[in-house]
């Protein structure tokens, strides 16, 4: 039996009023599940996690590096972008276009990858970019814009790591933080300094954002791994745990000491890193902390570590001797009850995806 033209009409007509009233008046209608999970925006800061579940792996569309490549088209001044890996066309081509508007566009990254598509495509444009040239990765992943707000974090900006893998992206407006991450820039990029050649920046590791304590350091120069240790020496409550790695043994012992005064931790790893040789997370669930492996599709590939719900550690820092000796790496240390229980939260959800 055949509809009438008429009550075609009506419904389709019906569809449109529903649409435009959504439109008007912010009424939800039925979707797909965010691809991202984002913390409420405040005036410092904004957060913004990977969905490894999100939709099929051939859309990779809405995921954090698009926020990333808004904010890079929103600059008018400059772009420092210090990154592993690129091989995302959104990031890409927001850099592009930030170039060809008379942005300063500059960019450091690892050697290896200098050949990928994207970044190929940046230097034919004339980007100015410089490698590492040297064995040890470049493996920092932080932008600075308009020399007033910092990005970073553990993602990668490349597809697997923005849509298949578990990261995050952190966010921070504050000019002080982005002259100390501009100085780490510079150091690279003009100086040609790096992993051993690196300059110490001790000098320049705490300040208040908003009232809020905040340390930067990078290796393999700022001794990251004697602060990490100090700071989890001081746990009362609890630790937690997002790696995708732990093969330090003085961070592992720490967090031993800490478990045998009381303290309880929780720990979700990397499943293909947990069973490397000189993981430490067959020894932490030997003494029996909760410890976990990742239920993602793809990498458990944070670098958190949350510390009594008051302070947060984050970056691209891999808790391992390469990144504290080696690597070009950057890692913030916020004493923020506010910022870790944004991450408590996505520490809860990779919890509940995860396996013994």
């Amino acid at each position: 039996m055949s509809v009438p033209r008429r009550q075609i009409s009506r419904v389709l007509m019906l569809l449109l009023l529903l649409y435009a009233a959504a439109l008007i008046f912010q009424i939800d209608l039925p979707a797909q599940s965010a691809p991202t999970v984002l913390a409420e925006p405040t005036g410092w800061y904004d957060v913004y996690f990977t969905n490894p579940q999100f939709g099929a792996e051939a859309d990779l569309r809405g995921g954090p590096d698009e926020v990333l490549a808004a904010a890079i088209d929103a600059a008018d001044q400059s772009v420092d972008l210090a990154v592993y890996e690129l091989d995302l066309w959104s990031v890409g081509d927001a850099l592009a276009r930030a170039h060809s508007r008379g942005v300063a566009v500059r960019l450091v990254t690892e050697s290896d990858n200098l050949g990928q598509a994207e970044i190929q495509s940046l230097a034919a444009a004339g980007v100015q970019m410089r490698g590492d040239a040297r064995d040890p990765l470049m493996h920092d992943k932080f932008a600075v814009i308009d020399g007033a707000e910092v990005w970073t974090g553990s993602m990668n900006l490349t597809a697997g790591s923005a849509y298949r893998s578990n990261n995050n992206l952190l966010r921070v407006r504050s000019t002080w933080l982005a002259e100390q991450y501009r100085r780490e820039f510079e150091e690279m990029y003009v100086l040609d300094r790096f992993g051993a050649l690196s300059l110490p920046t001790l000098s320049m590791t705490a300040s208040l954002v908003e009232g809020v304590q905040v340390e930067v350091r990078f290796s393999p120069d700022d001794r990251v791994a004697e602060r990490i240790v100090e700071l989890i020496r001081g746990a009362q409550h609890n630790i937690q745990i997002m790696a995708y790695n732990l093969t330090l043994d003085e961070i592992s012992e720490a967090i031993l000491e800490r478990a045998r005064s009381g303290v309880v931790v929780q720990g979700v790893f990397d499943e293909g890193q947990a069973k490397n040789q000189g993981s430490d997370v067959e020894r932490l669930a030997q003494a029996g902390l909760d410890v976990w492996l990742d239920g993602s599709p793809g990498l458990m590939h944070h670098k958190v570590i949350i510390v009594d719900g008051e302070l947060l550690i984050t970056g691209s820092y891999n808790f391992s001797r390469s990144a504290e000796e080696r690597n070009d790496e950057n890692v913030l240390f916020v004493f923020s009850p506010e910022l870790a229980d944004v991450y408590r939260l996505e520490f809860e959800r990779v919890l509940a995806e995860a396996s013994g």
